[in-house]
């Protein structure tokens, strides 16, 4: 058995033990868990919308908090990007989704994982800050990188595939320019 088969056992295995779990927040176990993203499989469009929302709010939050707290001028202009971008993809999403009945309306405020990354952000100041604050970018962006790729492949709503097919490039961009921020001060 090779290593991906073994990963790809093992996560099936972990679906099914969790698909009696029920949905949390409206959001499948696959998805939540990361066992989807593992698998490569392609999230369901209210999964989509949700964590897209999500993720957006928590990039524009924190952003903000960058462009307040940071002491790095180069942490600080990633931010600038980061709350123009999002607050584009926000709105982009929003047109895509509108006055289409059977998709899930997005959340309206951030869940208890991104709201507790947040307060861990508002707690620190100064290079503190800029490391955790990088941190929190490359993961947020791989995810996204890996969330996006995914739609953009499924067979699910195809407005929602060319939206997310159209954004793949600035989030790869993104998570370049996270992975590119410097983690001390000169």
């Amino acid at each position: 058995m090779t290593y991906r088969t073994a990963l790809t056992a093992t996560g099936a295995a972990v679906l099914v033990l969790l698909a009696g779990a029920g949905p949390v927040q409206a959001q499948s176990v696959g998805e939540r868990s990361g066992v989807n993203s593992l698998l490569g499989v392609s999230p369901s469009t209210d999964d989509f919308v949700r964590t897209v929302a999500l993720s957006d709010m928590f990039e524009i939050q924190s952003a903000k908090l960058a462009q307040e707290r940071s002491m790095d001028a180069s942490v600080k202009a990633f931010a600038d990007r980061m709350l123009k971008d999002h607050q584009a993809t926000t709105a982009q999403l929003k047109e895509a989704i509108a006055g289409r009945a059977g998709i899930a309306a997005p959340p309206a405020v951030l869940d208890q994982s991104h709201e507790t990354k947040l307060n861990q952000l508002r707690n620190l100041k100064g290079l503190g800050f800029d490391r955790q604050y990088r941190t929190e970018q490359i993961a947020a962006h791989e995810d996204a990188v890996s969330l996006f790729t995914r739609y953009s492949e499924g067979k699910e709503d195809q407005a929602l595939r060319d939206f997310a097919t159209h954004a793949l490039p600035t989030l790869t961009e993104h998570l370049r320019m996270a992975r590119a921020l410097p983690i001390t001060h000169d």
